[in-house]
């Protein structure tokens, strides 16, 4: 089960919450999830290089509020706020809706899967060793806090003509455990020599009833 499923989408409710709040019926849903789907592409094309870990979207009768969890929020608020306003103008133009956008800083990115899988992908773009990124990025985690990590790396690994896999791993990573705090995520370095796919695990501890969801 734990190759076989998203280890965040089976967790939402027990550790992981939605990144979209909100309610609709029939033809009105499909519509504002689409739209869901292109306000976070193109928030992340306005926002390269940004630090971006996730996007959230709140919607209410008159508003949508949408907050940018990253960790480099100077660089996407601006001088006194000049970046910010104008991303939320030029969003609400374009969608025709009454956007806020807010800001929430990671305090620890290296315990952010996302951001650790952008961070090896944007290094083997660069040419840097895949295996030297893969044990630096585990190496930091474990450092961080995180219980176990899991990091694999596929593709054309340093050019090679047959495509392989490599593992990377330190620590306990329990997927099937659904009450485990498994942060997941997947990015790509495009290369010239082909795609190098990049998967990582983050096990940071388990999560009970009585504790709240993050």
């Amino acid at each position: 089960m734990g190759q076989k499923v998203n280890p965040n989408v089976i967790r939402l409710g027990i550790t992981h919450n939605w990144p979209g709040k909100w309610f609709a019926r029939k033809k009105r849903y499909t519509n504002l999830v689409l739209r869901d789907v292109e306000l976070r592409k193109q928030i992340l094309e306005l926002l390269p290089d940004s630090g971006i870990s996730s996007i959230e979207i709140e919607r209410s009768n008159k508003f949508v509020v949408i907050t940018i969890n990253t960790c480099k929020p100077g660089i996407i608020i601006g001088k006194q706020g000049d970046k910010i306003e104008a991303l939320r103008k030029r969003l609400s133009n374009k969608f025709g809706e009454q956007i806020e956008v807010s800001i929430k800083e990671i305090k620890k990115p290296d315990l952010d899967a996302t951001i650790m899988a952008d961070s090896i992908a944007s290094q083997v773009v660069r040419r840097i060793s895949y295996r030297r990124a893969a044990k630096q990025a585990v190496q930091k985690a474990i450092d961080g806090g995180a219980i176990g990590v899991k990091i694999l790396v596929s593709g054309r690994l340093n050019g090679v003509e047959i495509a392989r896999r490599e593992y990377f791993k330190e620590g306990n990573i329990p997927l099937h455990t659904f009450r485990a705090d498994i942060d997941y995520a997947k990015s790509t370095a495009f290369t010239t020599y082909g795609a190098i796919g990049i998967k990582i695990w983050i096990y940071k501890g388990n999560i009970y009833k009585h504790d709240k969801i993050n």
